[in-house]
């Protein structure tokens, strides 16, 4: 099946739109198809601010409009506990609760979004949840790898073409640890800092009280020549900064 097939199929839709290089591809062949695909954004403390700006930009630059809604995800005990299926809790909230019934309430019964071919959806949480809600994922069924979206979305000039793949922040914070705002703000802070230094591929992960540093082997050797630039930036939010010698 090509995406065309799909949105002939299935004209009408919400798409759970994040502005990462997934969701953003497949809102462009969605409105060339000339579906009638609506872009959601569910703003949490998840996320950081540059998802938003960026999701935003792309929906300017295409000329749609998209639907943002808010949502303070940590009024959720369960999901701000943190246990190992948070993924799954989250997902059925995010989607069930909010998307689902705000989608519906606006004509779109059908929601899709932007899992594509190479995720791997084993027993993943929120794969699973995903899965139970009915929610399409046309880039996975069309057999759309991240490789080919990337490609495609170069040759389409989409900015978001090589954007790097970004988790919610809560993926920061090791499962048992009850999540709060304050330490969410001190990682979007911390992984601001690296943005700013020209760092792109990276994670700063909670480990006990320190800031654990993972990035992509390509950058490793950078981070220890910056070692003094990135302790002074991210000492500013956490008192000890470690760096993973385990590369993402």
């Amino acid at each position: 099946m090509e995406l065309n097939d799909f949105f002939k199929e299935n004209p009408r839709a919400a798409l759970a739109f994040s502005g990462g290089t997934d969701s953003a591809y497949l809102l462009y062949m969605a409105l060339k198809c000339g579906a009638q695909v609506r872009p959601y954004y569910v703003k949490t403390p998840f996320q950081p601010r540059f998802e938003l700006d960026d999701a935003l930009r792309l929906a300017r630059e295409l000329g749609t409009e998209l639907t943002v809604i808010e949502y303070d995800i940590l009024d959720d005990g369960l999901i701000a506990a943190n246990p190992a299926d948070r993924c799954y809790h989250c997902k059925k909230k995010l989607f069930g609760l909010l998307l689902r019934e705000r989608a519906a309430n606006d004509g779109f019964p059908l929601i899709i979004d932007g899992t594509n071919a190479s995720d791997e959806a084993g027993e993943r949480p929120g794969m699973r949840a995903l899965c139970e809600l009915g929610v399409r994922s046309p880039l996975r069924e069309c057999g759309l790898a991240k490789t080919e979206i990337r490609a495609r979305s170069r040759t389409a000039g989409l900015f978001t073409w090589d954007k790097p793949a970004y988790a919610c922040l809560a993926t920061r914070v090791p499962a048992g640890r009850r999540i709060d705002r304050e330490l969410l703000q001190r990682v979007e802070a911390a992984e601001r800092e690296l943005f700013a230094l020209g760092f792109t591929d990276f994670r700063v992960r909670v480990f006990h009280e320190a800031a654990r540093i993972q990035l992509s082997p390509e950058q490793m050797a950078e981070a220890l020549k910056r070692r003094e630039d990135i302790l002074a930036r991210l000492k500013k939010y956490f008192d000890i900064v470690l760096l993973d010698m385990e590369t993402r």
